[in-house]
């Protein structure tokens, strides 16, 4: 064969020519890893992620409605309070009201979802207590 080298690299055919494009493309996990269709999905309405972060907006407002009636060190005790609040808890297998927290937001008289029909994050299911206090001590 008359030809040299470079000229069998450039009849050569790219690779990527092979692999398969359009919507029938199949999932590559070697290079691309596994798929999450959790991550892939938008919101359903333009208005969930403003429920989602409605608490922390609302907070938000309040602090800055407090600090310019009251001034700097209002919306910084409040804060503090929050997390001392939030600090305590029961043990990890009984359900906690946080009526403590409540209470500072202003949420204690207001009857909401949560209150009828209980926190959907929340399950009724009951676990060991002994595996679950070693597993949150760092035991297991």
């Amino acid at each position: 064969n008359s030809r040299g080298g470079a000229s069998l690299l450039k009849d050569s055919i790219p690779i990527t020519e092979f692999s398969a494009s359009g919507p029938f493309e199949g999932h590559d996990l070697l290079r691309r890893g596994f798929t999450s269709v959790k991550n892939e999905l938008l919101p359903s309405h333009p208005l969930e992620l403003s429920e989602k972060n409605f608490q922390l907006n609302q907070d938000k407002t309040n602090f800055d409605t407090l600090r310019n009636i009251q001034g700097l060190h209002a919306p910084l005790k409040l804060q503090m309070e929050f997390r001392a609040v939030k600090q305590v808890q029961r043990l990890p297998f009984l359900h906690s009201s946080n009526i403590a927290l409540d209470t500072l937001r202003g949420n204690d008289e207001c009857i909401s979802f949560e209150d009828i029909l209980n926190d959907p994050s929340q399950s009724e299911v009951m676990g060991e207590p002994h595996m679950m206090m070693e597993y949150k001590l760092g035991l297991l």
